[in-house]
């Protein structure tokens, strides 16, 4: 059986889109929720969130398409293959197949995109949204300055054409991924090293590194078409969403980070900074646990 690191949970190998086998550990009860993670994480960064909700809820947290033991494709023409809306549809795939076909969602990061379109893409299958230290891409693009590509300046790096970001992150592995994750934590001693290392186990698969660019590359190619293609529509997110932000970091610092998400939204929108960096799930789990409770109870 495959093993995760989120105590009492079970992991196993579901089917996404067009056979992508995807990985998910599962555990709790009640109503269902999803989790996914961000870069550089996989599923383990819920480590401490996904049994607190579990007491309550049927938790199931997943990786991504290409991160983690879930299956990496080649991105294809355009990097569609790692399209939000591709990924979107990998885990509606996977909560069908799990008997989940209403269900509540919570992205940090790139699962927070990937999230966002879910909620667009499936309203009958998303019951609410909350997404985790993350704008709307096509706002955060747009209103792209010289302090936010500073500080985020992989979004820049990781989208320049194969092999040349894949080449200098084989290079540099390890380096590349401490100083990523030290970038993101605003709180000492976060990501705790038993995690590093997971996450270091994952990066090292060269596949893994060439869809972490390949999703990079969608999101700014092929995602912002979709997102350009329902703002001109006038689709908006339906469903009740809660934003969640560090107020040390990137996010919170350079984004009224609530009123974007209310410019792409007409159902209820929370928003709640907490004294953090931009991983929330690890920097301050019970908070979080606690504000998603709340939120998934409503």
């Amino acid at each position: 059986m495959p093993a995760t690191l989120i105590p009492g949970f079970q992991a196993a190998d579901a089917t996404g889109e067009d056979g992508v086998p995807i990985r998910v550990a599962t555990g709790g009860s009640g109503p269902p929720v999803l989790l996914l993670h961000g870069h550089p994480q996989t599923h383990a960064t819920w480590r401490e969130v996904a049994p607190l909700l579990a007491e309550r809820h049927t938790v199931v947290a997943a990786d991504l398409r290409g991160y983690g033991d879930s299956g990496k494709p080649a991105g294809g023409p355009g990097h569609a293959r790692y399209a939000k809306r591709t990924m979107a549809r990998d885990q509606v795939r996977v909560m069908r197949e799990l008997g989940h076909e209403r269900f509540a969602v919570v992205g940090h990061d790139r699962g927070g995109r990937v999230a966002h379109r879910m909620a667009l893409d499936h309203p009958g299958a998303v019951d609410r949204l909350a997404v985790l230290d993350i704008a709307p891409t096509a706002a955060m693009y747009d209103r792209t300055d010289r302090e936010f590509a500073t500080r985020y300046f992989w979004w820049f790096f990781l989208i320049q054409p194969a092999p040349l970001p894949e080449a200098m992150i084989a290079g540099a592995t390890e380096p590349f991924l401490r100083a990523h994750l030290r970038a993101q934590s605003g709180t000492a001693g976060v990501p705790r090293e038993d995690l590093v290392q997971e996450y270091l186990r994952c990066y090292r698969d060269p596949a893994m590194v060439h869809a972490v660019c390949e999703d990079y590359r969608a999101a700014a190619g092929i995602d912002l078409e979709h997102d350009r293609a329902d703002t001109a529509a006038g689709r908006l997110l339906e469903r009740p969403l809660l934003a969640l932000w560090g107020a040390h970091g990137t996010v919170g610092r350079l984004y009224d980070t609530a009123a974007t998400w209310r410019e792409v939204a007409n159902g209820p929108v929370q928003g709640e900074a907490l004294p953090c960096g931009h991983l929330l799930q690890e920097e301050r789990p019970e908070e979080v646990a606690d504000r998603l409770a709340a939120f998934l109870a409503g």
